[in-house]
């Protein structure tokens, strides 16, 4: 549950510091104050979307901190821990928007992309929004809603996991099947490019090889020459070359008086002369190996001519060749493929439909079940909410084939009146009655919901008198079980708050603050009295709302 929030120069909050409790907690305050400030800077921690515009006027930045008590909650628990993001029970989660429209968020502590805020908030907070009813228009909603009632949501992600693979594989498998033309003229093409490449047959470094030795074979003579002229000035000469000099060197300083000048020197010369006999056996032995061999110059050289020509015929450099090979032959390989091979693929296809079908079977009977005891539960809400005549009817249509989302299209529909046929829910011609169907839709999902807080954003909008009463009891019966908190502006079903909150707005000549106070039983007496009777408060209406309060 939400146990504390705490904002910082958002919208026109400057500091707010707010402990939440379990329980009912009814938001109420006058016109215009700023009620469904909390709830929007709470949606931004939780990954809505932001700009400069939410910083409060003449601040640098805005920053929202919301913790919450997980220990009852595993499924929280272990997203944080496959994110290595789990701090013993508790959750923090922080947004941080600066007057520039940058935005950082975080999780205990761990900078964090706004997705991961977003993942992490649907295993916390469910918010029911006063616009709940525009999204009841769209079918896709209606699923969601059944599965979620249903509790069954992860078989429904399972099937849409299975069909896209089902697909994906049904896709190849008809690729392979309806060949055209121009697929048959690649065929023909590649068949042709991967036998004149099997021809040349390049070995992966066989290029690099082939480069060095025509080098070697077509500067072989100068190879000769200098390689001996440097044998003969290094130690193969008669006299004067490098091994005699230092010879000589290192006789006369022997002479010399000893000292450890000359005995480095020595041992300096000594070395260089060791080194000297070693380059010039090693260079000895290379051109030993160096021939003048015409004819193997000419082999070589036939061969790179086939090699570039061929990479120039391709439009590749000659050292790409090999990499082309592979990947033609692999192409041909694909196109070719044999009757085995589309056979095997065909099994494959069946397999993954087979899954898929019956995952989707399944979660079909669980939608079924969900739908009859959906349908008699709203009945019920909706005589309780002044619409004793209604009839909710969740129908499941069989799609003409596969879709993601299982075998059928789920809509719900609506009979008003007995007798009257029932109909799609967006042809409900009172503004009222869909207030009231989308709340009591609103209501008995939320008891299925594992989020531990449920927020409802003035979802009685619409209803007054006896009706709201019967919101506020259900909103209550909510809070026994979950955390919710609701933005209302009906006395009714704030009275049914364990707690509550009061916002007002202070404006001076330069600038305008919302704050946010918990009201204690006197002060609750009081707006429950004025959101009765308005502005003027009167001792009839404080005695109306201690009995609504339950205080006599």
């Amino acid at each position: 549950m939400l146990t504390q929030l705490t904002i910082r120069n958002y919208a026109i909050v400057e500091s707010l510091d707010l402990e939440l409790s379990q329980g009912m907690t009814a938001i109420s305050g006058e016109t215009g104050a700023g009620k469904s400030i909390m709830l929007d800077a709470l949606g931004l921690t939780l990954g809505d979307r932001a700009d400069s515009g939410s910083v409060r006027q003449g601040a640098e930045r805005a920053e929202i901190i919301a913790s919450f008590d997980i220990s009852a909650l595993p499924s929280a628990h272990q997203w944080l821990t496959e994110q290595e993001l789990d701090l013993d029970g508790d959750c923090i989660v922080r947004r941080v928007i600066t007057k520039e429209g940058r935005s950082r968020g975080y999780i205990n502590g761990q900078p964090s992309p706004l997705s991961s805020l977003k993942e992490l908030g649907e295993h916390l907070i469910a918010i029911h929004g006063q616009h709940e009813h525009q999204r009841l228009m769209k079918k896709e909603h209606h699923r969601e809603l059944l599965d979620q009632f249903a509790q069954q949501q992860a078989l429904a992600s399972k099937v849409r996991q299975l069909y896209t693979q089902w697909h994906e594989q049904k896709q190849h498998l008809e690729r392979l099947q309806t060949l055209d033309d121009e697929a048959q003229a690649r065929v023909q093409l590649l068949s042709y490019q991967v036998e004149e490449l099997n021809q040349l047959a390049l070995g992966d470094d066989e290029l690099s090889t082939l480069e060095v030795e025509h080098q070697e074979l077509n500067q072989a003579g100068q190879i000769l020459q200098n390689g001996h002229h440097a044998l003969s000035l290094t130690a193969d000469g008669e006299q004067d070359n490098c091994y005699q000099l230092l010879h000589q060197a290192i006789h006369q300083l022997i002479e010399l008086p000893k000292g450890s000048a000359t005995e480095q020197v020595i041992d300096l010369l000594s070395s260089a002369q060791i080194q000297i006999e070693e380059a010039n056996q090693e260079l000895r032995h290379y051109l030993d190996r160096v021939d003048i061999n015409p004819a193997r110059l000419t082999e070589v050289e036939e061969r790179l001519s086939s090699i570039y020509e061929m990479a120039r015929k391709h439009r590749v450099s000659a050292k790409e060749l090999p990499g082309l090979h592979t990947q033609l032959a692999e192409e041909l390989a694909s196109l070719n493929s044999s009757d085995e091979a589309i056979a095997s693929l065909e099994a494959e296809v069946k397999a993954h439909f087979e899954r898929y079908k019956q995952h989707a079977d399944k979660l079909s009977k669980a939608r079924q079940k969900a739908a009859k005891k959906l349908n008699t539960l709203i009945d019920t809400e909706l005589s309780e909410l002044g619409m004793p005549a209604a009839s909710f009817i969740a129908t499941l249509n069989e799609t003409a084939k596969p879709t993601p989302y299982g075998l059928e299209e789920i809509e719900f529909l609506i009979a008003t009146n007995r007798g009257q046929p029932a109909r799609a829910l967006g042809k409900i011609a009172s503004g009222g009655e869909l207030s009231r169907i989308s709340l009591a839709i609103q209501v008995i999902t939320a008891q299925t919901a594992t989020t531990p807080t449920l927020i409802f954003d003035e979802v009685d909008v619409g209803i007054g008198g006896a009706i709201a009463e019967v919101v506020g009891q259900k909103l209550r019966q909510l809070g026994e079980r979950s955390q919710v908190m609701c933005v209302t502006h009906q006395p009714q079903v704030a009275s049914q708050g364990h707690q509550h909150l009061f916002v007002s707005k202070k404006a001076s000549r330069s600038n305008t603050q919302t704050q946010i106070n918990a009201l204690q039983q006197k002060d609750r007496i009081e707006e429950i009295a004025r959101m009765l009777g308005g502005i003027d408060v009167t001792q009839r209406s404080r005695e109306h709302a201690r009995e609504m309060l339950g205080l006599g």
